[in-house]
């Protein structure tokens, strides 16, 4: 810690937050030296809920399910349609984290959801994998399943599109 508490330290600190908030991270570490054995060491942490569930021994070898397609749109010659972007659309569920998808609790069992299924807000969707912990995905509204666009063991990023609920 310092030993030049100053307003610009504090300021420094808010600056931070503010850099963690604005660009989705959960955790920043920064020292700040001000000279010989004069440092000021800050680490900002955002702290999150996350539901654990122990992982199965063999779950990498579970087998995909087959994924819908998307239903083909008539389009006109006169107007043609711009790809729907899936992250774009208001019922997307996104990854909150990096990780690998699972669309059932573990291998052969059945899917947490289908397409055409009817969800409730809160219902475990689908689970993601971070750093052997599995974490439940819930519905973040009530719904109707109309496309599942990941794969059963596929690797995610943050903010990927998962599925889409209408």
């Amino acid at each position: 810690m310092s030993k030049h508490s100053t307003d610009a330290d504090v300021a420094f600190i808010s600056a931070l937050a503010e850099l963690l908030n604005r660009n989705e991270l959960t955790e920043l570490s920064v020292k700040r030296e001000y000279g010989e054995n004069d440092s000021l060491d800050v680490k900002v942490v955002k702290q999150s809920t996350v539901v654990t569930v122990a992982a199965p021994a063999s779950y990498a070898a579970a087998p995909a399910p087959a994924i819908a397609a998307a239903p083909a749109a008539s389009h006109s010659a006169a107007a043609p349609a711009a790809p729907e972007d899936p992250a774009q659309h208001p019922g997307a569920v996104t990854s909150p984290m990096v990780g690998t998808c699972y669309l059932a609790a573990e291998p052969g069992a059945t899917p947490f959801v289908t397409v055409g299924a009817t969800v409730a807000e809160g219902q475990t969707v689908l689970i993601i994998e971070a750093m052997k912990t599995m974490n439940h995905i819930p519905a973040p509204r009530a719904g109707t399943v109309r496309r599942i666009l990941v794969e059963d063991g596929t690797p995610v990023e943050y903010g990927a599109p998962l599925m889409i609920i209408e």
